[in-house]
Formats: structure tokens, C-alpha cells, sequence
């Protein structure tokens, strides 16, 4: 992989948090072109070609890794990608590569496995790169914001770069936009077109108009960067997290439940205002923080993560989140918290994110962030109240249904 930096930084001279640390080169063409086959029109030699291809990449992963008789053994299976990607074991082992001291600078082998493999043409692998979006961006904004660290960042700079230009050629130089329904009329669903009084036919120009009005810009249009500068950090993670959150549908839980955890660091420490939403509905604000943590304790055992790994997972750091940043962590926290496919160890530790997230929203009087997560912690409060009285419902009747047993007849003695 022609993985270069144009700005190397030597070990004297560690780079600074608030300037650009790497740059990347596109890798030439000439290396990505596959050699002209007559059989490339077999169904057969492309699955053949993906196998093969998908085996290669993971046993040179598995030569990366510590304990990597697990990880090679995935190359074997009839889809050595999703294996990969389903692997409980394999996560955990490249979530510690990613989270060692020494990680994500420029000659890191692991982010150069990473940059290689998301460049490929294997949608699966693709995936396990997006599946350890959450800790490469944690730990590179705790390190980022973290006055103490001097370890360079180039390498997972790379890997994010690599996101944002595929995001942005994917664009295609358009911004996301949004349809914005005119709350002045009766219905969302009808908006009357605009007629003229006299002649009774409506006005394509007034028409145009009215249409430019309800329209809102999601995310504008997408600047060509080469290099990660301090003003546009958050717009890159950003997009990321975005790119993380377009396939998130594929995640495992382990991923998503990782996220949840680190967007939680990322709020800050707890206040009242956690508990604020835990008073109307049970009461019992005291201990919810405390119940919610104590609960996410096991929730990685509960996915089929391997023991210890909470004491290992990295813990982020309460750090800047402008809109840009914040933005794509609200969505990914909605999947998580109202999706129905989702393990409860996740909708947990994304209700304790967004309640999080919305008292830091409270105190830095943020009303597009207040909007969101207050949103969010009523869909979950609505939704949790509803499993509830469908449970007791349930309940009812299957004791309604449930024959009761005979009584045996009672046999009265008569004394003679």
C-alpha cells in the first residue's frame, strides 16, 4: 500500500493536536487494477477471486495480532468475512491492538490492514472496517484532546481520511438535504398550490419559491481534504461516524455497544439532570444512574465477549462536540436505542448516552442538541411503557386462559 505521509513526524518532535498530522496519497491505479481474465465474466472464478482475496486479508491480519489462532482459523469457513465480522474474539483482539499506547501512528501495521482493507471491493470486508469506527474515533479524539499525549495520529488520520473521501465521492459534490413540511397548513400531507385570484392557475414561480423554503440542509457540500486540520476535525470524524451509521444495520452489538459506552465518555461526568426523565416515570431517581451502569457492567458477556474486557475497553474523555460531530452521534444513538433487532444491553447503555448527552445539552444551553436527545429519551420512556403494559397484558391473559384445576368432591361424613 503506498501509505505515505507528506508531513513525517520524528519521535523529538510529537505532533500538535490543534494543526494537520498526515496526509494521504491516494494509491496509484495501477496497483488496485485487476489482470484482464477471460473468466471474469464466470460467476464461479469471482466468487472464487472474493474467497481467495477475503482469506488473504485476514491471514495477514491474524500475523498483526497476539493469540491469533482464533483469527486465522476464520479464513477457513465458506465466508471468511462474515465470520470475520461476526467474530466476538477477533474484535476484542484488534480493539486492543487499536487501543495500546503505541497505536495509530504512521507505521502502525494495523492501521495500514485497515486503510488496505476499506479500499477493497469485498462489501464485507468493508464492513468489518466500518465495525471499529467507535473505538478508532474515541481513541483518537481522547488522545487528540488529551494535552499529556505525544504519540503521532497519522495512521488512524489516515483510515478517516480514507472514510471522508469515499463519503464525499459517494455525494458526488451535493449537499444532504431534507424535505421540511409547512407546519401553516392543516395537514403535513397537503400543500396547496399557490393560484392566482383571477385567473385561478397557479404561479410556477411562487411555486419554486415556497418549495426553496422547505427544504433544510442536512450536511452541506463536502470539501476535498488531504490532511486532518484542526478546523476540520470534527467535520471528518463527523463523517465518519455518518459513513458508520449508513451501514450500521450490519454492525455487530459488540460495535454498537461500544459506541454507546464511549458517546457516554464523551458527554461528561453525571449531574441531576440524568435523572430528570427517571422522576416522571418510576420515581426512583436515586439509584438509576447507578442501576444503568451496573447493568452495562455485563452487558459485553451477554454478546459473547470474552471476560476482562471492560476493565480493558479504553475510556474516552469528556470532549468538544460542535453539531457537525454531535450530529451523526445522535443518529447512530437513535438506531441503537429504538432499533427493534437491537440486544437490551444496547438500548440501555444508548438511553444512558442520550440522557447524558441531553444534560450536557442543558447546561451549554444547545437548543438543536437539548431538541434531539429530549426527543429521544420521550420515544424511549413512550416505548419502555408500552413493552410494560403489553407484558402485564399478556400476563392477564394468559391467566384468563389457564384452565383451573377440578375440585375434588367433598365427602361428608355421617356418624350413625
Amino acid at each position: 500500500m503506498d501509505f505515505q505521509l507528506n508531513s513525517q513526524i520524528s519521535n523529538d518532535s510529537p505532533p500538535s493536536s490543534s494543526t494537520a498530522s498526515s496526509t494521504v496519497q491516494t494509491p496509484s491505479t495501477s496497483n488496485h487494477v485487476p489482470p484482464i481474465s477471460s473468466n471474469n465474466n464466470d460467476p464461479m472464478h469471482s466468487w472464487w477471486e472474493s474467497i481467495s482475496k477475503a482469506r488473504s486479508r485476514i491471514h495477514l491480519l491474524s500475523s498483526l495480532l497476539p493469540n491469533n489462532d482464533s483469527t486465522a482459523a476464520l479464513a477457513d469457513s465458506d465466508r471468511p468475512a462474515r465470520s470475520l465480522l461476526l467474530s466476538s474474539s477477533a474484535y476484542f483482539s484488534i480493539s486492543n491492538s487499536l487501543s495500546t499506547p503505541t497505536s495509530g501512528s504512521g507505521d502502525d501495521p494495523l492501521c495500514h490492514w485497515l486503510y488496505d482493507t476499506f479500499l477493497s471491493s469485498d462489501t464485507d470486508l468493508r464492513l468489518v472496517v466500518l465495525s471499529f469506527i467507535p473505538i478508532l474515533t474515541s481513541v483518537y479524539l481522547t488522545r487528540i484532546h488529551n494535552s499529556s499525549s505525544n504519540t503521532s495520529l497519522s495512521g488512524f488520520e489516515a483510515v478517516l481520511l480514507a472514510l471522508y473521501a469515499n463519503e464525499a465521492k459517494s455525494r458526488g459534490g451535493k449537499p444532504v438535504v431534507v424535505s421540511i413540511p409547512d407546519l401553516s397548513q392543516p395537514s403535513l400531507y397537503h400543500s396547496p398550490r399557490k393560484t392566482n385570484p383571477i385567473s385561478g392557475k397557479s404561479n410556477p414561480r411562487l411555486d419554486k419559491v415556497q418549495n426553496r423554503n422547505l427544504v433544510g440542509v442536512l450536511s452541506p457540500v463536502l470539501e476535498h481534504q488531504i490532511a486532518v486540520k484542526s478546523t476540520k476535525r470534527a467535520c471528518i470524524v463527523g463523517v465518519a461516524l455518518d459513513s458508520y451509521y449508513k451501514q450500521i444495520s450490519h454492525m455487530p452489538s459488540w460495535s454498537k455497544l461500544d459506541f454507546c459506552r464511549f458517546a457516554s465518555d464523551w458527554a461528561g461526568q453525571d449531574c441531576v439532570c440524568v435523572s430528570e426523565f427517571d422522576d416522571e416515570s418510576d420515581g426512583n431517581s436515586e439509584n438509576s444512574v447507578e442501576i444503568s451502569n451496573g447493568d452495562l457492567v455485563g452487558g459485553m458477556e451477554n454478546l459473547g465477549i470474552e471476560d476482562g474486557y471492560d476493565e480493558l475497553r479504553p475510556k474516552g474523555v469528556r470532549i468538544p462536540l460542535p453539531w457537525e460531530l454531535l450530529q451523526p452521534v445522535i443518529r447512530i444513538l437513535g438506531h441503537c436505542l429504538l432499533g427493534p433487532l437491537n440486544a437490551e444491553d444496547v438500548k440501555d447503555a444508548a438511553s444512558l448516552a442520550v440522557k447524558r448527552l441531553y444534560a450536557r445539552a442543558s447546561h451549554e444551553l444547545n437548543p438543536q442538541a437539548i431538541l434531539a436527545t429530549r426527543s429521544l429519551i420521550q420515544l424511549d420512556r413512550r416505548g419502555r411503557d408500552a413493552v410494560k403494559v403489553a407484558a402485564a397484558a399478556s400476563a392477564v391473559m394468559s391467566n384468563a386462559t389457564t384452565p383451573s384445576k377440578a375440585k375434588k368432591p367433598e365427602i361428608l361424613l355421617v356418624s350413625k
